[in-house]
């Protein structure tokens, strides 16, 4: 539970609640979310999700323009040879690995798929490259299927929003988590509207608690603001002790 200070007695969120609240928020205000990678056809996002691993989208973008020119194709990546795909993508994170990944990606993409991008995360995982992150991704995003894909962003904004539990460890346990209570339909975009509050407002080293508006239902906002103690308040509820924050909290409507 989460407390919230309103009126004359202090609230307790039910997770089912903030969920409600975080849903309502970015449908109302951000409608439209999608991947800031840059492609064409589902062979170049996935291309480009592969290369995005540990790495920033901004950089990925300026490397794949050459790379899509050069290699089109599932064909032509697949006859490339390692030395001149990591040439154009040796800026990257782990250009090494990466380059192979490519070139057997693209092996596989032809030989076993008929160069057809698979629609399920376990045909996708079988590809080199292509963990469960990017595997939801691509049917997430190509097949707009309701699949959640935990990268970094999505996990720190999960758990400092109160969203998932502390136990939740590992990116698995967040998907888990998050499926369960983002209704089906929403899932796609909701995977992109937490990753682009993680890389814009909730960064990781100094959360813009000031810019966000989100705030009142933030478990990390919640505990980050001082508190006020109240001896024998007025504003109690069942005759028990509360606080409030000194900066306010606005008042929602359930």
């Amino acid at each position: 539970m989460f407390s919230v200070f309103l009126g004359k007695c202090t609230i307790f969120m039910l997770k089912k609640e903030r969920y409600q609240l975080l849903i309502k928020y970015f449908t109302e205000n951000f409608p439209v979310a999608e991947t800031e990678l840059n492609y064409s056809n589902p062979y170049e996002l996935l291309v480009a999700v592969i290369l995005s691993a540990q790495c920033t989208d901004k950089r990925i973008n300026q490397v794949t323009p050459a790379l899509f020119k050069r290699f089109p194709d599932p064909e032509s990546l697949a006859l490339a040879e390692f030395e001149e795909v990591f040439q154009y993508i040796r800026s990257v994170s782990y250009p090494n690995n990466k380059a192979k990944h490519l070139i057997g990606m693209a092996k596989m993409l032809k030989q076993d798929f008929h160069s057809e991008v698979p629609s399920t995360i376990e045909e996708l995982q079988k590809m080199p490259g292509v963990g469960r992150k990017t595997a939801n991704v691509i049917v997430s995003v190509i097949y707009n299927q309701p699949a959640m894909a935990v990268d970094t962003h999505v996990f720190r904004v999960s758990h400092r929003i109160g969203l998932v539990a502390k136990k939740a460890t590992t990116p698995l346990a967040v998907e888990k988590e998050l499926i369960r209570y983002i209704p089906e339909e929403l899932v796609p975009v909701a995977h992109h509207w937490l990753i682009l509050h993680g890389r814009y407002i909730c960064v990781a080293r100094s959360p813009k608690c000031n810019e966000c508006k989100l705030t009142q239902l933030c478990k990390f906002y919640e505990k980050s603001i001082p508190k006020v103690p109240i001896a024998k308040s007025q504003y109690s509820c069942c005759n028990q002790l509360i606080t409030f924050r000194r900066t306010g909290l606005k008042i929602w409507e359930f």
